[in-house]
């Protein structure tokens, strides 16, 4: 506790990202290393998953948006039982969390391709949507059957469907035009993309959006991250001077 009592004083709260992205990675690494099943390495993750959301909203409330990696158009390469599993995991504890979402004035999004996704969990997940979305809190975005290759070739697919019916000039078409048809449109920009487990790579997520955003990987795997590892991402932020392209003034 008095680490993270040390944490909170080093933060600059007129600096805080607005919108925080993580790669959850390492689950499976994390059970295997513990001699246990993949699937208590997720269920362990999603543990996780619960008690940041409710780290964030109440103490990093400047924290607008917190978008959670959870399942990649990739994954269903993965064992049937796995990915089966997965699913579950999803169905199961969004409606586990509905009382803590309540309690913290949680709203819950979430975007990806809805294609292939079992009817249940599109239930389940658009019952939360529906449910949460009068509270003013944290957004938490959740992106499930995504990838950033995916959702940039929906937009294409969605701009020329309106050019060809003329509902849309081509030369109308820059990139604020272009982000309103990317599925959530209407979160604002990414700030701070976090990548736990230690590989050097974005794997496919939020290709876009990561244009400027600043990033920051640590080898510690997502059944291991803390409330003082996102702390102190957001202070290693805090640090960087963001220059959008432009030179050091």
């Amino acid at each position: 506790m008095e680490k993270r009592e040390k944490l909170f004083e080093m933060m600059d709260r007129r600096k805080m990202p607005g919108h925080v992205a993580i790669i959850m990675d390492g689950n499976g690494r994390w059970a295997t290393g513990r001699g246990l099943p993949r699937f208590l390495g997720h269920s362990k993750g999603v543990e996780i998953v619960r008690e940041i959301t409710k780290f964030t909203s109440k103490y990093l409330q400047e924290v607008k948006v917190l978008t959670l990696y959870v399942f990649s158009t990739e994954n269903w390469s993965r064992p049937k039982a796995e990915v089966q599993s997965l699913m579950e995991l999803i169905k199961k504890n969004v409606e586990y969390n509905m009382p803590l979402f309540r309690e913290n004035n949680v709203r819950l999004s979430w975007v990806g391709r809805r294609s292939g996704i079992k009817d249940d969990v599109k239930e389940s997940l658009d019952n939360a949507v529906k449910e949460l979305k009068k509270n003013s809190g944290l957004i938490l975005n959740l992106a499930i059957n995504y990838g950033g290759r995916a959702e940039i070739v929906d937009a294409c697919k969605a701009v020329s469907k309106e050019v060809s019916e003329k509902t849309l000039s081509l030369y109308d078409v820059d990139e604020k035009k272009f982000e309103s048809f990317l599925y959530a449109n209407e979160l604002p920009e990414l700030d701070l993309m976090i990548r736990t487990g230690g590989d050097l790579r974005v794997s496919n997520f939020l290709l876009w959006q990561l244009a400027y955003a600043e990033l920051w990987v640590t080898p510690v795997f997502w059944p291991d991250f803390k409330p003082e590892h996102l702390m102190q991402a957001i202070i290693d932020y805090q640090k960087r001077q963001r220059k959008f392209g432009a030179l050091d003034q």
